[in-house]
């Protein structure tokens, strides 16, 4: 157990409980437990299995390579329309958790077992299409799509994410021109700039 933890849940105002109970869960079975992201995370072979993740209205138990469980139960659930790896199980009481333990134990092997066969998400790159005006912007400046297309994937899609979400044409334009500094800086979309 770490002390990490100890201290996480101490603090913890809402879901105390829900997290305890997901906490001795991950530990039966055998995963690392560290602070991440400021979250109780598990690890299995020194990569990210699961986080407890609190929010407002439920707690949830986050598989990091979720979208590779089979899920016959119908548990798992997407955190966000974008999201590709990541599958949740949601809880808003500790009964919950205690009658599906033996069910998450099981996707928890699963998820361990995905983990020891090396197996890995395949992540659609760029699975939106880029807004004209980000096109226009990286046809025009050679630095700009050098910049672009140095980022991970992950770092583009957030930035198409953005600019997409304009309705309109001028407001796509003006984010990619804000944005530009920052791309220009090798940085992600949510990522500040280091002093």
């Amino acid at each position: 157990m770490n002390p990490e933890i100890d201290a996480f849940l101490s603090r913890a105002k809402k879901w105390r409980d829900e997290m305890i109970e997901l906490r001795a869960i991950s530990l039966g079975c055998g995963l690392t437990e560290e602070l991440k992201w400021g979250k109780p995370c598990y690890t299995f072979q020194e990569s990210n299995l699961l986080i407890i993740q609190p929010f407002k209205d439920y707690c949830a138990l986050m598989f990091c390579k979720g979208a590779l469980l089979k899920d016959p139960k119908g548990l798992l659930v997407k955190p966000g329309e974008s999201t590709q790896a990541g599958r949740q199980v949601r809880f808003t009481m500790v009964r919950e958790i205690a009658g599906m333990a033996p069910t998450l134990k099981a996707y928890i092997r699963e998820a361990m077992a995905a983990e020891k066969a090396g197996l890995k998400v395949e992540f659609k790159t760029n699975p939106e299409p880029v807004p004209e005006e980000l096109q226009k912007a990286l046809d025009a400046d050679r630095a700009f799509k050098a910049a672009f297309d140095a980022l991970t994937p992950g770092r583009q899609r957030a930035y198409i994410l953005h600019f997409s979400a304009a309705k309109q044409a001028e407001t796509r334009a003006s984010r990619v021109e804000k944005c530009r500094p920052q791309i220009l800086a090798g940085r992600g979309f949510n990522e500040r700039q280091i002093r």
